[in-house]
């Protein structure tokens, strides 16, 4: 049986359970095709003759700053707002919204301008929400998010 679509506004809040990161501001974007994760460092290590990546991410509209480590990850082309192609990690991840737990692709991006530190792009919304921009924090409000502490970033 099929879910019925849950009503998202133009923005929330939501966790990502697998990389620690909690009560997570996010912005529903309608217009970007996949979703993406604002770091301000993203930098290919090689340890025990495998890569990793490791994330940096800054404080952004509450959400606190944090460090994770994948080692699952791509590279793809994106076009970016302005219509520019550049090359990205693109990892997979999930996030809980509505106490849904959705795996979805996130492309890692330096965009230091984005007020928000996640977007959610039609990928991630399609059969699941209909976007109504006049709500906000729909899915914050149903479920309270347990706020978590962070890891604190390596000195590098």
């Amino acid at each position: 049986m099929k879910r019925p679509l849950e009503i998202i506004g133009a923005t929330d809040v939501a966790d990502l359970p697998e990389l620690g990161w909690h009560n997570v501001p996010v912005r529903v974007d309608s217009g970007a095709a996949t979703s993406a994760i604002h770091c301000s460092r993203v930098k290919l290590v090689e340890t025990d003759g495998r890569q990793e990546l490791h994330v940096y991410l800054d404080a952004k509209r509450g959400a606190p700053q944090h460090f994770f480590i994948v080692t699952e990850f791509k590279q793809t082309v994106v076009r970016n707002s302005f219509g520019k192609e550049e090359k990205r990690f693109v990892i997979k991840t999930p996030i809980r919204l509505f106490g849904r737990k959705i795996r979805t692709e996130f492309s890692l991006a330096n965009r230091q301008k984005m007020s928000y530190p996640i977007l959610l792009g039609r990928k991630l919304l399609k059969n699941r929400f209909i976007v109504d921009v006049s709500k906000k924090n729909l899915s914050a409000a149903r479920h309270s998010l347990a706020p978590t502490r962070s890891q604190k970033l390596p000195q590098t």
